[in-house]
């Protein structure tokens, strides 16, 4: 019953002052990442549920929300991974592993030091496990680096157009905010509503089946998915990279 009410009030309730806290702990260590998650667990509200009702209501959803597969366990073993030919998604996924160190299981690890309702045996909690697992599958299909404040930001804004968390749009807009008026900050700016243009315009990525895309061939997948070139992205990233550019990142390790 107390796990019960602990989802229910981490679901529903929204709390400011918690998020602001977390925001400025992340604002000034963007590796910070315990505080993404306290971020999330703020702002959220309803978002877990909202998605798992989406999706149960596809036509393979229900399969998948019945079978409740925990994706940190399927991406942990390093032998399905190797096992996709080059130029498949799996592939373009494992390459991301091995250029960044990042493993599936670190950010499981990094929102189990915040430890809360998400952890319970709920519909909810499982969907919210979901989000979280797939984010460095997403930065594989958006093409937005890992390892860089640019690249989180713009996916961070990303995942707010496609989830709708509250969340996530906050850490874009304080990120932005925070260097708007420093050397190419507006250029960082476009960079990042371009993100969530980019998920508005895309399918509903939390629908697919991991197993099924990562045999895709990247490009076909990207096509199918409707994800649009990130044109704005990449003239940032080039104009950053001479100047230094600090963002808030998101750190998915």
């Amino acid at each position: 019953m107390a796990e019960a009410t602990a989802l229910s009030t981490a679901t529903y309730k929204r709390d400011w002052r918690t998020a602001f806290a977390a925001v400025r702990k992340l604002l000034a260590d963007p590796n910070d990442t315990v505080q993404v998650f306290r971020i999330m667990q703020s702002l959220n509200a309803g978002a877990a549920k909202k998605g798992f009702h989406r999706l149960v209501s596809t036509p393979e959803g229900g399969r998948m929300a019945y079978q409740r597969l925990e994706l940190v366990d399927r991406l942990m073993d390093r032998a399905w991974v190797e096992s996709f030919a080059p130029g498949t998604v799996g592939a373009a996924y494992r390459a991301f592993l091995d250029r960044t160190g990042y493993s599936a299981n670190g950010l499981a690890e990094v929102s189990n030091q915040d430890r809360r309702a998400e952890d319970v045996a709920h519909p909810y909690a499982w969907f919210g496990r979901r989000q979280r697992d797939i984010h460095d599958i997403w930065h594989v299909l958006t093409g937005y680096q890992a390892d860089e404040p640019l690249g989180e930001l713009c996916l961070v804004n990303f995942s707010y157009a496609q989830g709708g968390g509250l969340g996530w749009g906050f850490i874009a807009k304080m990120g932005v905010l925070k260097n708007l008026f420093k050397k190419n900050g507006w250029t960082v700016m476009r960079a990042v509503r371009e993100g969530y243009a980019r998920g508005r315009k895309a399918a509903w990525l939390n629908y697919d089946n991991i197993e099924t895309l990562f045999a895709e061939p990247l490009d076909a997948a990207r096509a199918r998915l409707k994800l649009s070139e990130p044109v704005r992205y990449k003239a940032a990233q080039r104009a950053t990279r001479s100047s230094g550019f600090m963002g808030a990142a998101v750190a998915a390790e």
